[in-house]
């Protein structure tokens, strides 16, 4: 179970990655409709995402679904980390907090 357990954080941590390609991919402008939605990000980052959903779908073959939403709340840590590395987005105090919680929840359940 702990290798299921793995690939079901691999597949959130994933997911987490194709947010950030969807959203360098907004912030930029580009000259057409169909740019917009077929380009250097985007394709990749639901491509990213497609794999992500195939290995959910593997590892819940194995991992109790009571542990699903505690592996999918990790994606909000990575996806503030990334937004860190990637944007520069600074940690405000709430997000800190946010991330407090949701360790502490994540260690609570686990433990």
């Amino acid at each position: 179970m702990i290798l299921y357990s793995a690939i079901l954080i691999l597949s959130v941590f994933i997911s987490a990655l194709s947010q950030v390609l969807l959203k360098k991919s907004a912030l930029k402008s580009y000259a057409s409709f169909i740019r917009e939605y077929l380009n250097f990000y985007v394709v990749p980052a639901y491509a990213i995402y497609f794999l992500a959903v195939f290995l959910d779908l593997i590892a819940l073959k194995k991992v109790p679904v009571s542990f699903v939403p505690v592996a999918e709340a990790s994606s909000y840590i990575f996806v503030l980390l990334f937004g860190r590395i990637f944007f520069k987005e600074t940690f405000s105090k709430r997000k800190i907090l946010a991330m407090i919680l949701i360790l502490a929840g994540i260690i609570v359940f686990v433990v």
